[in-house]
């Protein structure tokens, strides 16, 4: 269901053929990197959070981690992640394949700056073995990004 959603979000801008769909499970970075055949940090990796009940997407690199002083300082509460049993629910795609295309409507998407080292990145494509390679250009327009947040730690510089 979600990479169907997907598809017919990326259908209304000719690129629809560019999502991959993959023999193996791309459910975590891990996974994604080995089957992909890329290194893990170059993963666009869509972590769910509530903010004041509201949910909010934020796409990091896969070697990102979330750092909970730098979150609080620019959302100005405490990192929640979405319960895994309400993503589905609230984002339109469940865990393993969420992803920031093909989302419910009012849900704000944020892209970290630790993707910036990256020409091209590997975002999930709503299903736990699908993606889709485009650049951070692309990222930024199709993922309709709020803006740039510096939110994560323990990555490495290019």
């Amino acid at each position: 269901m979600s990479l169907e959603r997907v598809i017919h979000y990326f259908e209304q801008f000719d690129m629809a053929d560019r999502i991959c769909v993959l023999s193996d499970s791309s459910a975590t970075v891990a996974l994604a990197a080995a089957v992909i055949g890329c290194a893990p940090k170059e993963i666009a990796k869509t972590m769910s959070f509530l903010v004041e009940g509201k949910p909010l997407l934020i796409v990091t690199a896969g070697d990102a981690k979330i750092d909970n002083r730098k979150y609080k300082a620019c959302f100005q509460v405490k990192a929640k992640m979405i319960p895994s049993d309400q993503v589905e629910k609230l984002i339109g795609h469940d865990v393993g394949g969420v992803c920031p295309f093909g989302i419910n409507d009012g849900i704000d998407v944020y892209l970290d700056v630790s993707l910036r080292r990256f020409t091209e990145v590997y975002p999930a494509a709503g299903s736990a073995n699908s993606m889709i390679k485009m650049t951070l250009p692309e990222l930024e327009r199709y993922a309709q990004a709020k803006e740039w947040v510096d939110v994560c730690k323990d990555w490495e510089e290019a």
